[in-house]
Formats: structure tokens, sequence, C-alpha cells
């Protein structure tokens, strides 16, 4: 596994954590849930090639 995606994921969480922050106090807590929710998605894209990978692993390991 490549170190480079774990720290864009915890840069995107730390982002994430910042704005929503400062979104909610600033009253707009539509937009913080949004800006979590697109965070969330966006790391989810990353990191779904990685779990296909790993099933057809243990895929592969369970028919030997």
């Amino acid at each position: 596994m490549d170190i480079n995606l774990i720290f864009k994921i915890a840069a995107v969480g730390i982002l994430v954590s910042v704005l929503n922050q400062i979104l909610k106090q600033s009253g707009r807590d539509e937009q913080a849930f949004l800006t979590t929710l697109a965070g969330l998605i966006l790391v989810l894209f990353w990191i779904v090639p990685y779990i296909s990978e790993l099933f057809k692993t243990i895929q592969n390991l369970f028919t030997l």
C-alpha cells in the first residue's frame, strides 16, 4: 500500500474537520454536512480500488 494514500487521507480529514468547525461556528450546518460528505466520498473513491484488490486476493487465496 502506498504511504502517500495515507497522507492524502489524513490531509483530507484535517481539512474537512477545520472547514466543518468554521462552517458550524458561522451557522451553516448544511454546508458543514455537505463538506463532510464530500470528503467522505473523495476518500472512498481513493480506497475502492484497494478494497477490490483485497477481495480478489482473498478470492484467489480460497480457490487454491
